[in-house]
């Protein structure tokens, strides 16, 4: 089901301060609902998204492949049975042309798009403690006042920049992934270089292969993929789904990982089970596709002598696609655990490196020294390529909102309050920000659980405080020092309980040089995370200051 794409309101011509009861930044998943629910509670509120198109990180993430590596019926919303009921997805695993057409469509149905300003970016939020509200600027001269603000950024809206030198001289063309032309890019009789080996470098290798007329990927740190198991949509499963769409969601708001719809969560230990009964099912999740190894036995990652387990039936399954066992070794994931670095679900992928076409080169052994007119230098050889694509991640959790000067009482920055890392409260508030709301923030389960789940999650939670702080009579809602400590300490413990410090992962900002090293989700599961956030609004917003 398609709809028709209108046009949001245009950027007013002049700087006169406009009044919002709040302003949400970002037009995504989160945006969107978030406007919707503050518009059913009948305040004022305005959308800035620096885009010319909503649908946050599928606007920007157009290169071949993108797709969900989550069911799409269960990527989707759910605030709305109507719509869970009309839209009809087409492939088990939606793609990003088919992601953003369901986006357009809701903002289209739920009339969305008249308080949804485009193609303008937040460049500051600062408090004004005299007036007890948020002045907003943009970058396009708009000058906003609010009681409230919504960072609405997203979690992986903040592409890395390139870090090699020599961009400019480069005499071909560089591409991002991040930030992919909407026009399609041909690749025929074209020598193409990727360096990245992530999520989106192993989404779009096999296609970009089959067109180019050489591909060389440029692989620092070898990934675990399983495969996506993509396949079109069947009208029973969809209506099976759909017929039983509460059940279905009532058990994702009950899981760590909001992934039920195929195969439910395991609840026993690897260790516990004979070899024979973890290799089927290693065997189950692995032909199940995506991402369902995250849901399997619940000490995968607490123990690594179970982790060991399936990260050898991984490496025994990587190695089974490749023809070249020296290739095959440069593939196989090695000194990490399985799981660590976020999983990918791929198409193709590993088979890819059996083409004549493609060539895998080693930068563990000899990295890129920088970008020459003709191509990438990797110690003494210079690759000589025509079109070079940088698929080389984010500045996961924290870029997006440290991109804008955001500053709280006291005029003190964002940035400074987290210099040494992310502090939060429920990742929902930071200490010192009054009325600043973050959603699927550092410190919440986040990229740990479905994505669309978690964050209408964090808005039912924000309407449900802004409703009860105006029943209060009270102004503003900010987390306490204590609390924020308290939790941001709780974060880093659970998070050392854990497999996933092991490896040097964007969950831990180890991706961004310079970037402080810390635990930015919430590793405690989302269960145990939405009992305790329903748990301080029970106590009366415990940890929160009322005023």
């Amino acid at each position: 089901m398609n709809s028709p794409v209108q046009q949001a309101m245009p950027a007013p011509n002049d700087a006169t301060e406009q009044t919002y009861d709040a302003v949400i930044v970002g037009a995504g998943f989160a945006g969107l609902y978030m406007l919707h629910r503050l518009r059913g509670m009948g305040l004022r509120a305005r959308v800035y998204e620096a885009g010319d198109g909503v649908g946050g990180t599928w606007f920007w993430n157009r290169y071949p492949g993108a797709a969900c590596d989550i069911e799409s019926l269960e990527y989707s919303y759910s605030f709305s049975e109507a719509l869970q009921q009309e839209w009809t997805w087409s492939t088990r695993f939606a793609r990003q042309p088919e992601i953003l057409a369901y986006i357009n469509h809701v903002a289209d149905r739920f009339e969305l798009r008249r308080d949804i300003q485009l193609s303008t970016r937040v460049t500051q939020a600062l408090f004004d403690e005299s007036r007890s509200r948020w002045q907003i600027a943009t970058d396009r001269g708009d000058r906003i006042s609010a009681r409230f603000c919504v960072m609405a950024t997203g979690c992986l809206s903040a592409p890395k920049p390139i870090e090699y030198p020599g961009a400019s001289a480069f005499q071909g063309r560089i591409l991002h992934t991040a930030y992919w032309p909407k026009e399609p890019v041909d690749f025929s009789g074209q020598r193409v270089g990727i360096v990245g080996t992530g999520s989106s470098g192993i989404q779009c290798i096999p296609i970009i292969a089959e067109q180019a007329r050489h591909l060389t990927v440029f692989q620092r740190t070898p990934n675990f993929s399983v495969p996506a198991g993509n396949r079109p949509m069947d009208p029973d499963y969809q209506r099976k789904v759909k017929a039983n769409y509460a059940a279905l969601r009532a058990k994702e708001h009950d899981s760590d990982v909001g992934i039920c719809a195929l195969l439910d969560p395991e609840s026993r230990k690897a260790m516990d089970m004979t070899p024979e009964e973890r290799e089927q099912e290693y065997e189950r999740r692995w032909e199940a596709g995506g991402l369902y190894f995250y849901c399997s036995y619940v000490d995968l990652m607490r123990d690594p002598v179970a982790n060991e387990t399936v990260a050898e039936f991984a490496r025994r399954k990587i190695r089974q696609k490749i023809n070249d066992p020296a290739v095959a070794e440069l593939l196989v994931p090695s000194g990490y655990p399985f799981g660590a670095k976020r999983l990918c679900a791929d198409t193709g992928y590993y088979e890819t490196y059996n083409r004549d076409n493609v060539k895998l080169v080693d930068l563990r052994t000899t990295p890129i020294r920088g970008i020459t007119p003709k191509g990438l230098q990797v110690g003494e050889t210079e690759h000589e390529l025509d079109v070079i694509i940088f698929a080389t991640g984010f500045d996961a959790m924290t870029g997006a909102l440290l991109n804008i000067d955001i500053r709280g009482r006291g005029n003190r920055k964002l940035s400074e309050h987290w210099s040494t890392g992310p502090r939060s409260y429920l990742g929902l508030m930071t200490a010192g920000f009054p009325n600043l709301f973050i959603t699927t923030g550092p410190g919440s389960p986040s990229v740990l659980y479905n994505m669309v789940l978690g964050n209408e999650y964090h808005v039912d939670w924000i309407a449900r405080a802004i409703v009860d702080l105006e029943r209060s009579g009270c102004a503003s809602i900010e987390t306490t020092v204590e609390a924020e400590s308290d939790w941001s300490t709780l974060v880093n413990d659970i998070g050392h309980q854990t497999l996933f410090t092991q490896a040097n992962s964007w969950y831990l900002g180890c991706n961004v040089p310079g970037k402080p090293r810390a635990v930015l989700p919430y590793l405690g599961g989302f269960r145990s995370y939405r009992d305790r956030c329903e748990e301080v609004v029970a106590r009366g917003y415990e940890g929160f200051a009322l005023s």
